[in-house]
Order: structure tokens, then sequence, then C-alpha cells
């Protein structure tokens, strides 16, 4: 359950934090502004095609924020790597510029807009992200990420936005931003205490064409392992495929979702046996405000029960597995796990 007690942070840390606040409310405002004056197909326009995602016209609306912003109001007194998608220099911005890697303070990593497909048609809201590590060099992990601040970009008829952000260790905290007063209030966010998926949301992701099938295949057989068989005109469990992983998070963290797993990265082996390519996959900086729903209480984890320990890079994929609750986890994983070994999906992954 997210608290009411403000984090205990040093200056530095607390400083940080509020900054990135602060640019985030700027990038809010900013990509609102560009989705209600901006027509949808220059929006929805290609801008660069990268190795790891497609950069869409709206993603440069905030892009070229991050690098003045943190060049200007953070490096004076903080050191830091920048990195993400989009950025200059393949991701990855030291700040002051001509600092040594070794010697900033702080690896910042981040997505200025995940959910750009969603956003740019008006469909559901988009996330700005970021988490924050101190510098432990290049193995730098997701598992190390001790501040991140995860905020809601609404839909232009949408008055309302979420606000949330954690320090580890020490909780989770949200706020309700209101677009027509300018005011913020606090809000309780709670995971599901449900024991079971039954007439809940549960789900893998299967957003994009490549191992659809397969994936399907595998997400019917766990929902069938863990309630049986389906009763005539009844529904076990529903399905919702945010094209998001941070808006995924936000669902199980708003009490929204039970189970979702991401595999798509697991699947690069089947595919091969068709001779097909793996297409695009969860990031580190689509997950680098996970911090937040551990704290709140999910469960997040890789294909093996593990923490996530991606470096802070914009190149691994990432595969992740959220439950809702331990007893969600408990009636879930086993039906995971038997999933990917009878596929061979396991053998020699993480």
């Amino acid at each position: 359950m997210s608290h009411s007690r403000p984090p205990s942070l040093d200056p530095e840390r607390s400083r940080l934090l509020q900054a990135i606040r602060r640019l985030h409310e700027i990038i809010r405002e900013a990509v609102v502004q560009a989705c209600e004056t901006t027509p949808l197909e220059r929006l929805s326009r290609v801008a660069q095609e990268q190795e790891g995602d497609t950069i869409y016209q709206v993603d440069r609306v905030s892009e070229a924020l991050v690098v003045d912003f943190f060049r200007e109001e953070v490096a004076p007194w903080a050191p830091l790597l920048l990195i993400g998608e989009g950025l200059p220099d393949g991701g990855r911005v030291l700040l002051p510029q001509g600092t040594p890697e070794e010697a900033v303070r702080w690896r910042v990593i981040l997505d200025p807009i995940d959910g750009t497909r969603e956003l740019m048609y008006q469909k559901r809201p988009a996330w700005i992200l970021t988490g924050v590590a101190a510098n432990h060099g290049p193995e730098t992990g997701l598992h190390q990420i001790e501040l991140a601040v995860q905020t809601e970009v609404p839909l232009v008829k949408q008055h309302l936005s979420d606000v949330l952000w954690a320090v580890r260790g020490q909780g989770a905290w949200a706020q309700r931003f209101n677009r027509l007063t300018g005011e913020s209030a606090p809000v309780t966010l709670r995971p599901s205490q449900a024991r079971s998926i039954a007439h809940g949301f549960a789900m893998l992701v299967r957003y994009f064409p490549g191992a659809r099938d397969e994936l399907a295949a595998m997400d019917e057989e766990m929902v069938l392992g863990a309630l049986g068989p389906v009763r005539p005109g009844k529904a076990h469990c529903f399905e919702d495929q945010y094209l998001s992983s941070a808006g995924q998070l936000y669902e199980l963290m708003a009490g929204h979702y039970r189970f979702v797993g991401d595999l798509r990265p697991l699947m690069e082996r089947f595919l091969a046996r068709r001779g097909l390519a793996l297409g695009i996959c969860a990031h580190p900086y689509d997950l680098c405000t996970e911090l937040i729903a551990r704290e709140l209480g999910v469960i997040v984890t890789d294909e093996r029960g593990r923490p996530l320990r991606a470096p802070l890079s914009i190149h691994p994929n990432v595969t992740w597995i959220g439950y809702a609750n331990p007893h969600i986890r408990a009636q879930m994983e086993p039906q995971l796990r038997r999933a990917l070994a009878r596929r061979g999906l396991l053998e020699g992954a993480g």
C-alpha cells in the first residue's frame, strides 16, 4: 500500500528526486499539449528506426527536453550518466560533458514515453519513467535502482494523472494530479489481495506478431492448469494487452491485474526453429520503475523466479513476470515453469 509519510533521504538524493519529479511534470505538459495540437498523422509518423525500437514523432517531444534539463538542473551538482533510447551518443550521455564514466555519481535510466503507440492514437495513457542507481560501473543493474519515478501522461480527454515514486527499502508514494485545477492529492494504490486469478485479469504479453500463436497456447495451458476446464457459459479470467510495460506494472500496483508475464525474449529459440527473427522486447528502460511495484508489494521476477538484474543499458531484452501477491505466485509460477519446460525454453535461460 502506498504511504503518506515522506521518504527519509539525504539532501542530494532528496534534491535529485524533486528534480526528476519536476522534469516529469514538464514532459507531461509538453506531450499533452502536442497531442492536443498536432494531427495524429504527424504524431504517428516514424522519426527513426533503432535497433531496439521504433522512434515516433511523439517521442521526439519528450526526448528534446531530457538532456538539456539534466545538463542544466542536475549535472552541476551531481555528475551522472544518462541512459535511454533515443538519446544522443547511442543512448549514453555523460554530464557534465567530458566527465569520465568512472567519476559519475549516478546512473539515471529513463524512458520519456513508455506506451507511445497507445498514446499517439489516444487509446490509453503513456508513462514517463526514471530510475536512479549509484554508479557501480558498467554492470550496475535494475536491482540496484534506489529511486524511481513514474508519471502518467493522460489522454487529451482525461483530466486526472497519477504520479508514483519509491525509495528502495522505504516504500512507495502516489499522488493524483488534476489538470483542470492544477492540484495534487495523495492516492492509495494497493495490489490485488485475491488468492486466485479466477474472475480477474491474468495474461501473457503478446502485443506484436511473431510468436503470438505459441504464447496464446501457453496462456491457455497455464489458465486451464490453474483453474481447470472452462464451464459452459462462464469466463475463467480475463486478459488485457496494454502496450506498455510500465502501464502493466501500474495495473498490478492499482489492483487491476493479478498476473502478467512478458516472455518475449524466451521465444527467440522457438522462432529460430521456424526460421524467424525475434521482434521487439522489453528493455531495462521499460522496467526502470519496477522498484515502485515491489515496494508496494507486487512480486516481480525473471523466468526463474529471481529478481530482475539486467544492466542499465538500452540493449538487453528483459523477461519479466509480475504477481499481485504470494497466493497468485503460488498458483501461477508452477504453471509457467511447466509451460516453459515443455517447450525447452528454460534451458540455458538467464
